[in-house]
């Protein structure tokens, strides 16, 4: 089993939209995945069309219902933990409990073994959640959009990751850079991209994802990429990271 953080302090870089797409996009070639929402704006539930969960994580986290009995089919081989405002709450509470970045690890063990991909994801905030999160998680995703303050904001991220491998969760690793929202035809995303692939090598996936209408589209739907434009760029693009992601694996 896989468990991944999707991560970045930074909002705007297409974090939702790649948790969303990279866990149908898995889902089609019969893994099985659990997406768990751990932000409270809950962009990542709103986009698969769950508005009004009967049960959260943070009810889960707080011990008022069990994970398994929190989980949402999407599809057969999709599954989500829906989240809501209401996690702020959770989070405040969280931070005066002893061993907190601990508490998702923990819950995570009830759904040990059923899925192939747990996927988690974060707000942009390096806080007691997404602690949790990469406490949790054996790899982080972190997209970034080729801009110059994007590409700054990555150093801060990786130095918390690295905090983290240290004192919490030694298999901790940076899986995988996915470049967001990218234009081939500007000098500045070219410039941009090639530092990144620079600074972080082979870590970052060959599949950038191209400026799409579609994607920003898709969650007015309550879909994902695949199921509102099929045949756009921002479904190849995604179904070709997946691709990536399976090959890694």
């Amino acid at each position: 089993m896989h468990i991944i953080a999707v991560a970045n302090n930074k909002g705007g870089v297409g974090k939702t939209t790649s948790s969303v797409n990279i866990a149908a996009g898995l889902a089609i070639h019969d893994r099985k995945v659990l997406l768990i929402d751990l932000d409270p704006q809950a962009n990542t539930s709103q986009h698969l069309g769950i508005t009004q969960p009967e049960s959260t994580i943070s009810d889960v986290i707080k011990g008022n219902k069990q994970l398994g009995r929190s989980i949402v089919a999407i599809n057969p081989f999709f599954d989500l933990v829906a989240s809501e405002k209401s996690l702020n709450n959770t989070s405040r509470m969280l931070d005066t409990e002893p061993g907190r970045e601990l508490k998702l690890k923990n819950l995570l063990k009830n759904v040990k073994g059923k899925y192939d991909y747990i996927l988690i994801d974060c707000m942009p905030a390096l806080n007691v959640l997404t602690h949790n999160a990469l406490t949790a998680a054996d790899q982080v995703y972190i997209p970034v959009q080729a801009q110059y303050l994007a590409l700054h904001g990555l150093s801060t991220l990786t130095e918390e990751i690295e905090t983290i491998k240290e004192s919490l969760n030694k298999k901790l690793k940076v899986g995988g850079v996915i470049i967001t929202q990218y234009d081939s035809r500007t000098i500045l995303n070219r410039d941009i991209m090639q530092s990144i692939v620079d600074t972080y090598g082979d870590i970052v996936f060959k599949t950038f994802i191209r400026q799409n209408i579609a994607l920003a589209e898709a969650p007015t739907a309550g879909q994902d990429i695949y199921q509102y434009a099929p045949e756009s760029n921002g479904a190849k693009d995604y179904s070709s990271l997946v691709k990536e992601i399976l090959n890694r694996a």
